[in-house]
């Protein structure tokens, strides 16, 4: 004896379609059992897969609708990106490096100048083995020693320079502008990176220095350097004064010989 099939139509959805299979181990014959069984998980199949096709296209017709919104009030959807992301290419220092020191004969830069290997704010300084670098960062050659001793805080120094960019461009000069340059030391008139580099100087000697963007000077549109780079700069001290402070009635300087 078979289950009426419109049972097993009416009560798919019902937790007592599998009780009524169970039930059919009562009757003769095993075939018909394994039949309604089989008719009910069947059933059951197709009803769980269209309950999954109708959430399925409930939620497409949300999707749509919410789009439709957005495109007739002027908003732009924001749509996922499946670019490609872009993988950095390997660094070419060999290239960079000659397209610097093209640039550095264009502008005429003196003899084993330091080569700079720039990709966006990474830079590579190469210099020859001459070259000192210190922990601070700065780096410096010594053409001439000079004679004398060392300037201290207070004492004025006299001394020309000359400043380059990394392309080795001549950016100041006290030799075109005739005179040298007069500075206090300690007094905090120098960039870090020059009054470091020329603490350790004496009088007569020549000296290069490779200034870092973190000892150089301030940038912005209200001062000389306009961003961050290493400066280099070709001094050369001519001497070291003591100075001492002189007052006058209501007046005071500072007289320095």
């Amino acid at each position: 004896m078979l289950l009426n099939s419109s049972f097993l139509l009416s009560n798919t959805s019902s937790p007592y379609t599998l009780s009524a299979c169970h039930t059919t181990q009562s009757f003769p014959r095993q075939k018909s059992t394994f039949q309604c069984c089989l008719a009910a998980t069947l059933q059951d199949k197709r009803v769980r897969e269209l309950n999954v096709n109708i959430l399925h296209y409930e939620d497409n017709m949300k999707r749509r609708s919410l789009l439709f919104f957005l495109i007739t009030s002027g908003i732009s959807p924001a749509f996922p990106a499946f670019g490609k992301t872009k993988s950095k290419n390997p660094y070419d220092e060999r290239r960079l490096l000659e397209q610097n020191k093209r640039i550095q004969r264009e502008n005429n830069a003196p003899e084993e100048f330091p080569s700079f290997i720039r990709e966006g704010f990474t830079v590579k300084v190469v210099t020859p083995e001459n070259y000192e670098k210190r922990d601070s960062g700065l780096i410096l050659r010594d053409f001439s020693v000079g004679e004398g001793d060392c300037p201290k805080d207070g004492q004025q120094v006299t001394f020309h320079y000359i400043g380059y960019n990394e392309s080795g461009r001549r950016i100041d000069s006290t030799y075109v502008q005739g005179s040298p340059a007069k500075i206090r030391m300690g007094t905090k008139a120098l960039v870090p990176g020059f009054e470091e580099g020329i603490r350790d100087m004496r009088p007569g000697g020549k000296r290069r220095i490779i200034i870092p963007p973190e000892l150089g000077p301030p940038v912005g549109p209200s001062t000389f350097f306009s961003s961050k780079q290493f400066e280099v700069f070709d001094v050369e001290l001519l001497d070291v004064q003591d100075c001492k402070r002189r007052t006058i009635g209501f007046y005071s300087d500072v007289v320095c010989n």
